[in-house]
């Protein structure tokens, strides 16, 4: 195909479509900041953000004007020594920083415009150091990149000068400023374009002058992510209108009525049940009344601390909203730790609103889920509408334009910190957003002073609120920003109030706090756990996988249990031809369970596949709802916001709040006047080890677990009993006491500079999951699952990367991630022995027919001869 030469293309011709003239795209991306960016928004000086990002977005793609680029969407290659002069990112981005500059904008504003716009198809950098290079030093090497922007200009004024000034026309509101814009570039003056950025940064790149401050990182976000947000719905075609972008919000009135529909009949002196309620309601007027007021304050970030079981998670909601509406705001973000826990707060709401989750008042976003909003509508005018809408659809959902986005921490977390530019869609929807972190101690605590000072952006930038939420409240944010408003009025009058559990510390867990010496054998664990009364259902949680299968092995060695896993494993060999796991309802696998002979056994880790794991976790809650003797030997992954009621919980020593996370899963709505918590600290699975689980998991880097020995021990000499208020509360309060700054200086100081210098790329590479060289096992277990590899293996085969991509989200909840740790040839030969599905990306294929001694139905994914390195998370 050959393009039109006296016309200038955006994106060609293509398959029987028009094609999308420049000029077209750079009005239409301007017209759709308009939507994504509201007016209100400024710059850290107070600029209007809409007029910077919309002068952007009219000269980004200046540089597809030149007679390079069209050859290039042309599908000419013939000459690769051209390939410089058809990048066109880097001319838009001077075109970028001149028309903000000559507007009159502070030059931390107008550098912000120059990387926004260089890396509108990229990931940010050094923001310094990368205008040091396209500017000194690449004139102290060959200049090659100089001289390839003279040569672009050169061309547009010969072969395309009328577009060049109406685009100028449209962002300087002055044909004329194409010409002064191409001379300024073109000069070798002290005056030169050139050397004006050059000015803004010193001569080692490092730093700036004192016009760039501590803020320039968040206005770069800010202006790219809108770009990029833009930018990449207009080339998707999808419709233009502000109704694309807009969000349906979830009424706090349809929210209210469900809550008032869960009470039974709140008394402060009726059974545990009622007063529980009572608490409940008490709790929750307390707070929507605190939200009200302090929506008003301005302050930006709040706690909001409550015991388990007083229903955090929609009086977490109900103070979203009501904050949200004082403040006229459209979005609100509920982020979670856990993937695990997403579904079931998802799955309530869906009931709450009547809708599906693909719409747009409600979106659930985590790696297993790709979020979308699926009702697109309007005239798409290409050749493949339908294509074109599902790739809007899932645009959308993953830039949260939804009303409610339910998502995990890495997800916004880590779109806040150095994010890829796909990532970086989601910011727009945050601005004027309520954002709800749900258990903030579970943040990993390198990030304890990141994460604080990304909050802050969202605050001070984003016009944001945030609330802390959880029952374990850390000093996260009191330690590094001061001061913080506490949502209930009275925490530890709530936590007197429940007391649904007492703890106790085994002689083993004992030892350690005095001695750190003589841990529990696992025989010894698991005849506790037999000897505990037949009707009592059971929770043990272990620091490790590896810990976690000698103990479920050892319980199931000494008695008669009905191994839960078994039972699923003969359900789903029964299921027809073409469905998968997904299709078992733990209902069928409880009832199965029930109908068997003796006491039911499951064990649960990250080793078993997502969709099993979910299944099962339901299955637990079936049978604890039947007040079946149910024994469960888990991983921490049931600890946080997992509603499944035990009985007893015991815990593998742990720091406090994990112990009293763990707790959260034990009598959590009274079901028995009072549960029991036992804490006892188990020997290495592996007895050539000398490294105890606990110690493994909770001593590398800060050792955690002598701080909460401490805790504990300056806690008990002043109370009585181990009540939830002393160890709870107070205890945990001691805790993260003693991990204050002025102790232990908790995270790391240098994730915070990389945010104030400006260093995305350095803020790119972290990631709050942590980076073990892993692989992507894909077990199939049912012929659908089979149909599904073969899919993907033929799809590789054909070069099909529409399918592919597809694909790889479709086998999302049948994937295991098996860590690869150094040394461990053991591990990493099995996995080489599977079936390579794309072995570039690190993804093989388990068929537990062909491959069983690599898969335990109970267990999940296993190497036979694991070695003690195996037991990590």
């Amino acid at each position: 195909m050959t393009l039109d030469s006296s016309q200038r293309y955006s994106h060609p011709p293509r398959d029987g479509g028009d094609g999308r003239l420049l000029l077209d795209h750079l009005r239409d991306v301007a017209t759709r900041v308009d939507h994504i960016v509201p007016v209100h928004a400024t710059t850290p000086n107070g600029e209007p953000l809409r007029d910077v990002v919309r002068r952007l977005a009219l000269v980004h793609d200046l540089g597809k004007a030149t007679t390079w680029f069209q050859k290039y969407i042309d599908e000419d290659r013939s000459d690769p020594s051209n390939n410089a002069l058809r990048y066109h990112a880097p001319l838009g981005s001077f075109a970028a920083y001149y028309i903000l500059d000559d507007a009159g904008y502070e030059a931390e504003t107008c550098l912000a415009g120059f990387v926004a716009v260089a890396k509108h198809h990229g990931r940010l950098p050094d923001v310094l150091g990368y205008v040091y290079d396209r500017t000194t030093g690449d004139r102290r090497g060959n200049g090659e990149r100089i001289a390839a922007l003279k040569k672009q200009v050169v061309d547009i004024n010969d072969e395309a000068v009328g577009l060049a000034e109406a685009v100028f026309a449209d962002a300087a509101g002055d044909a004329d400023a194409w010409l002064a814009f191409a001379r300024s570039l073109l000069g070798d003056t002290p005056e030169s374009l050139v050397d004006q950025l050059s000015g803004l940064v010193s001569r080692n790149g490092q730093e700036a002058r004192e016009t760039v401050s501590d803020s320039c990182y968040a206005l770069v976000l800010r202006c790219w992510s809108a770009l990029v947000f833009a930018d990449k719905t207009s080339a998707a075609q999808a419709p233009s209108g502000q109704e694309t972008y807009a969000a349906e919000i979830p009424a706090l009135d349809r929210l209210d009525e469900y809550i008032d529909g869960l009470d039974s009949d709140p008394n402060p002196d009726g059974t545990d049940s009622q007063r529980l309620d009572y608490c409940r309601n008490r709790a929750r007027q307390s707070v929507l009344t605190a939200s009200s007021e302090f929506a008003q304050s301005g302050s930006g970030i709040a706690t909001l601390t409550l015991p388990t079981g007083m229903g955090k998670t929609l009086t977490g909601l109900s103070a979203a909203f009501t904050i949200r509406d004082a403040l006229d705001g459209e979005r609100v973000v509920y982020a979670l730790p856990f993937t695990s826990i997403i579904d079931q707060v998802v799955a309530e709401l869906e009931t709450i609103y009547e809708t599906d989750g693909f719409g747009r008042l409600l979106t659930a976003h985590h790696h297993l889920e790709t979020a979308e909003i699926r009702d697109q509508a309007g005239d798409w005018n290409v050749a493949d509408a339908t294509d074109q809408m599902d790739d809007t659809a899932s645009m959308l959902g993953e830039a949260w334009r939804a009303g409610l986005t339910v998502t995990t921490f890495v997800q916004l977390f880590e779109s806040l910190a150095g994010p890829r530019n796909t990532q970086s869609m989601k910011l727009p929807a945050l601005q004027d957003s309520v954002v709800v972190l749900d258990e903030p101690q579970s943040l990993p605590l390198d990030w304890w002073k990141l994460a604080p000072r990304l909050a802050r952006i969202l605050v001070d930038q984003y016009d944001a609120t945030v609330i802390a939420m959880t029952a374990t409240q850390p000093r996260l944010f009191e330690n590094t920003l001061g001061d913080i408003p506490e949502l209930v009025d009275d925490d530890y009058d709530y936590f007197d109030a429940v007391e649904r559990v007492v703890y106790e510390f085994d002689e083993s867990a004992e030892r350690y706090i005095e001695s750190q010496s003589e841990p529990k054998s696992y025989a010894d664990a698991a005849s506790r756990l037999r000897d505990t009364a037949g009707n009592e259902s059971i929770l043990a949680v272990a620091n490790t996988i590896d810990s976690a299968r000698k103990l479920t092995e050892t319980v199931a060695n000494g008695g008669t249990f009905v191994d839960i896993g078994d039972v699923y494993t003969g359900l789903l060999e029964e299921l027809d031809h073409g469905m998968d796991a997904s299709d078992i309802e733990p209902a069928t696998v409880a009832n199965a369970v029930l109908d068997m002979d003796g006491r039911p056994l499951l064990h649960l880790s990250t080793r078993l596949r997502p969709v099993d794991r979910l299944t099962l976790i339901e299955t637990a809650r079936e049978l604890t709802d039947t007040n079946c003797a149910l024994v469960v030997v888990s991983t921490q992954l049931i600890e946080a916001g997992v509603d499944i009621s035990f009985d007893r919980v015991y815990r593998d020593f742990a720091p406090l709040d994990s112990i009293v996370q763990a707790a959260g899963r034990c009598n959590r709505s009274f079901e028995r006047e009072q549960g029991r918590v036992t804490v006892w600290w188990l020997a290495a699975p592996d007895e050539e080890s000398e490294t105890t689980p606990a110690g493994a998991v909770y001593n590398r880097g800060a050792n955690l677990l002598p701080v909460t020995a401490d805790a504990i021990e300056a806690v008990r000499d002043r109370v009585d009993t181990l009540d939830e208020t002393a160890l709870a509360k107070t205890a945990v309060e001691e805790y993260y006491e003693r991990l204050g700054p002025e102790a232990r200086d908790v995270g790391k100081r240098a994730y915070v500079d990389f945010v104030d210098n400006a260093h995305a790329d350095e803020l790119g590479q972290l990631s709050l999951i942590d980076q073990r060289r892993s692989v992507d096992v894909l077990v199939t277990r049912t012929a659908g699952e089979r149909d599904l590899a073969e899919a993907l293996l033929e799809a590789d085969r054909t070069y099909d990367y529409d399918e592919l991509d597809r694909l790889r989200d479709a086998i999302k909840p049948f994937t295991v991630s098996v860590p690869l740790y150094y040394g461990d040839d053991e591990t990493e030969d099995a996995v080489g022995r599977l079936t390579p599905l794309r072995s570039e990306d690190g993804l093989y294929w388990l068929d537990v027919q062909r491959h069983e001694e690599y898969f335990d139905q109970t267990k999940g994914f296993v190497v036979p001869e694991s070695t003690v390195d195996h037991q990590f998370l």
